[in-house]
This record gives structure tokens, sequence and C-alpha cells, in this order.
């Protein structure tokens, strides 16, 4: 992953690093996520007023007062595997105030690539690796129960993403059973 410079962006639960550069933002970590803990102590020429950062602050500006901004306009560039990356397209397919589950996801890869089956499992791994926390909206995978299943920020974290998106969750379970469980 190319990384040229870094900003903060100080949110209503827990300062976040973002990384990019003139171009794309290429991450957006919680200080000391989960399989990105080093990310965030990179020493990187700081740069706050690159056009990608200015408007990953707005973004985030917006989200945070309960807005529901778009995420088309925002040029993002997460880099991973191919199927990490396939996996991360769908979560952007995840609308706001909703939630999906891991299993459904990987229905929905394994529907894509015309075969049987797609483990729950690899897709929770590459959840978990996604570099752009809250804009590339990994929050809104739950368990099959509608239990907060990890996340790579904090499960608190995830159970107030979600409370601002509308969610009731009552402990640690998704209430509103609206969600996309597995048939």
């Amino acid at each position: 992953m190319k990384i040229n410079y870094v900003t903060r962006y100080a949110s209503p639960i827990g300062e976040l690093t973002i990384t990019g550069d003139d171009a794309v933002i290429r991450g957006v970590w919680f200080e000391n996520q989960r399989c990105f803990e080093n990310a965030t102590k990179i020493d990187l020429e700081t740069r706050n007023n690159a056009r990608p950062f200015l408007e990953t602050k707005a973004w985030l500006n917006d989200y945070f007062a309960g807005g529901r901004p778009e995420i088309g306009g925002l040029p993002l560039f997460p880099e991973g595997s191919d199927f990490q990356e396939e996996v991360w397209k769908l979560l952007l397919e995840i609308p706001y105030g909703e939630v999906t589950t891991y299993g459904a996801l990987a229905e929905k890869i394994a529907e894509k690539r015309g075969i049987p089956k797609m483990s729950a499992q690899a897709v929770g791994g590459a959840v978990g690796h996604n570099p752009i926390s809250i804009i590339i909206p990994c929050h809104r995978v739950i368990g099959a129960d509608g239990s907060m299943t990890g996340y790579g920020g904090g499960v608190d974290k995830k159970i107030k993403l979600l409370e601002l998106e509308g969610a009731e969750i009552r402990n640690n379970k998704w209430i509103r059973r609206e969600y996309h469980a597995e048939q």
C-alpha cells in the first residue's frame, strides 16, 4: 500500500487517522484498530489540506451530524487482494441504517462466482481488513443471530455507529429485525 500523507480527524467516537496522497484516500482507521494497529503510528508527512482529506473530513462531519452523505464522490482507493476488494465493494451496497450478515455476503459472492458455497469466515476476514472504516461500512455487518460481532475499531464503536444510523441495540444484539438474514 502506497501512502504518502496523513491527517487526523477528531470524531465523536475517537480519533481517526486518514492516509492517502494528493489524489486518493487509502485508509481511515481508529487508533489501535485491529489489523491496522501499526498504521496509525506510521511516520508520514502531515498534509491537512490535500483535497481528498478535505473531502473525507467534510463527509465525516456530515455523517456524524446525522446526515446521509453519498460515498460516490469520495476518491477512495482501498488496496487488498482481489477477494478482499470484492467483499469491500459489497459493503458499499449496504444501505445506511441497514445491516447484513457475513453469511449473506458469502452467499452473494458465491452466486456472483457461480459456485455452490463461500465461507462466511473468509468473508469475515476480508471485512476485518477493510482499510477505510466507516465510509466503507463494515460496521453494518452483524452475526446471523443479530449479534454485534467483532469490529476492528471495537464493538463499542460499531454499536455507536449503528445507533447513529437509527439502530436499536440491546444486550449487544440488533433489535430491528429488518436485517438481511440468511434464509
